[in-house]
């Protein structure tokens, strides 16, 4: 940790949060069920009449339980980390879709004290034309950077407030640099 020159309390170089959506293992549930109903479907059937229409519902539970299932463990939780370069977000369990932010590209971070799907059209990566982009994986705080080209990123973490005043921290001590 490095000290802060005002006296408060310095920020760590490195800073991680996340932000879980239980709700998503529901849906997940229901995508892994509709793959075992188009197996148990391939399996059991009696293959005698009808063999087009049980291929097309096997095939269609099967496809539509992967997108179910994928869809939504991509957006379990989302970490963010911060460090001296950049913002990095990456979602579920394998970290993709993932996005690294340059800090050299944002101009402010904002404490949002309330991001909710419906104001982004659902959970996950959202892009909103009047709002900017944002990843959404549950109700509650978050951050909004504002990119030096007049766009906005947004994302739910816990901690949020702690998370934007380390970017902006960041961004003075950056600001102070070039000034120097």
């Amino acid at each position: 940790m490095r000290d802060h020159p005002h006296g408060r309390k310095p920020h760590p170089d490195v800073w991680t949060g996340r932000a879980t959506n239980r709700v998503q293992w529901l849906l997940a549930l229901v995508g892994a069920a509709c793959m075992a109903l188009g197996i148990e479907l391939a399996v059991d059937s009696p293959w005698t009449d009808g063999v087009a229409a049980l291929v097309m519902a096997v095939v269609g539970c099967i496809a539509a339980g992967l997108l179910v299932l994928f869809g939504t463990l991509a957006f379990v939780h989302v970490a963010l980390k911060v460090d001296q370069e950049c913002l990095e977000v990456r979602c579920g369990h394998i970290g993709v879709p993932r996005r690294r932010i340059p800090l050299s590209d944002v101009v402010g971070a904002e404490f949002v004290p309330l991001v909710t799907p419906r104001h982004w059209g659902g959970w996950g990566y959202r892009w909103r034309p009047e709002k900017g982009t944002a990843v959404v994986v549950r109700r509650g705080e978050g951050l909004m950077l504002r990119m030096g080209d007049g766009h906005t990123f947004t994302v739910t973490v816990d901690d949020a407030q702690t998370a934007v005043g380390v970017i902006e921290d960041r961004l003075r001590t950056r600001t102070a640099g070039t000034a120097l």
